[in-house]
């Protein structure tokens, strides 16, 4: 976790992958490999993926319309010169004689509503375009060759637009059961924990993994969340069972731990859309050299999407302590929220209806 964000907590068909019949992103794009020498490995001769790493980037997961999959070093510096100036902008200092914000925000985005939340100091979303290969990526996708999520299926638009039809009468702030999942500290915010683990374009995107001969332990600084992936023959959880960040199995396969998830939480969206019990994740972690991990993904749910997709994220070895996000369900903050809803409808009852003009 960097000094910022620390700061901002003291004050988010895979067997058929696994099998070779349909050929992985690493088949498409061949990563650079370390020679044996520079990587590091465990007492018992496996890649040693252990350590403190972070994902963050500029790098869009979808593809900017107009973009190339490769940037050239012009537009990387563009970007990145961008980057660094609206960070510098942003972090200014906050003007002590400012007036206060108007009731109920003044329309910009930002945290708490745009009505005084962070400002740009405590964030920590990342400044560098992704390198994979030596390539400066546009985006984070790169299956299908537009960078882009491929189209919904007529099935996956029909329970979306059910699920709509459906949807409670009560909002996410009328009561305890209705509260977001990041809000409630149960999920980090964007895909951090994963399966596919994102950067959240927000703050501490960092993780800490830990290693043994059969187990290989991820956590997320975002919320604390914990992911703990089994080695060895698969025995998959019966299909009712679906636990935050699924079912996950590894297995080394040369040098590279192939990971196959399945039994994604059904609240655990991922860009919005809700996972299916036929949602599988296959994720492959290459340890490039001593201070990068290369990190691939597929997405398979043939009732959602037209076609699997992808792509990878490089892991930057972070040379920093990950402390705790402070952060956990059920803090007191909750019925502050609650009775602050309550206060607006006492409110609205006393206003009483609205007059016709």
């Amino acid at each position: 976790m960097s000094h910022r964000s620390s700061l901002a907590i003291a004050a988010a068909f895979a067997a058929l992958l696994i099998g070779g019949l349909v050929a992985p992103l690493s088949a498409q794009a061949p990563a650079r490999r370390a020679s044996q020498s520079e990587i590091p490995r465990t007492p018992d001769g496996r890649p040693d993926l252990q350590g403190n790493w972070s994902n963050a980037t500029i790098t869009p997961i979808q593809r900017p319309e107009g973009q190339p999959p490769v940037l050239s070093s012009a537009e990387v510096a563009q970007i990145e010169g961008n980057r660094a100036s609206r960070i510098e902008e942003a972090a200014a200092p906050t003007d002590p004689d400012r007036a206060a914000p108007p009731v109920g925000g003044d329309g910009s985005s930002g945290a708490a509503g745009g009505v005084g939340g962070y400002n740009y100091f405590w964030i920590d979303a990342g400044d560098r375009v992704a390198i994979v290969n030596g390539q400066a990526r546009s985006s984070l996708i790169m299956d299908p060759e537009s960078g882009r999520r491929p189209p919904l299926t007529q099935e996956a638009q029909r329970r979306m637009s059910d699920a709509r039809a459906s949807a409670p009468r009560f909002g996410q702030y009328d009561n305890p059961e209705n509260r977001p999942m990041a809000e409630r500290c149960i999920l980090s915010f964007g895909s951090n924990l994963g399966p596919p683990m994102l950067p959240n374009y927000f703050y501490n995107n960092n993780y800490t993994i830990v290693q043994t001969a059969d187990h290989v332990m991820i956590m997320t600084e975002m919320v604390h969340d914990v992911r703990v992936i089994r080695l060895g023959d698969r025995k998959p959880l019966p299909a009712h069972i679906r636990p935050y960040g699924g079912d996950s199995w590894g297995r080394w396969v040369g040098d590279t731990l192939v990971v196959e998830t399945t039994n994604i939480h059904p609240d655990q969206g991922l860009q919005g859309i809700a996972p299916t019990e036929a949602l599988r994740v296959l994720e492959r972690f290459t340890r490039v050299d001593a201070n990068k991990l290369n990190y691939e993904f597929t997405v398979i749910d043939p009732s959602t999407y037209t076609q699997p997709w992808g792509g990878e994220v490089p892991y930057n070895r972070l040379d920093a302590q990950v402390y705790e996000y402070a952060c956990h369900e059920g803090n007191y903050a909750l019925a502050n929220v609650l009775s602050g809803a309550r206060a607006e409808e006492r409110r609205a009852a006393q206003a009483g209806p609205a007059q016709p003009r």
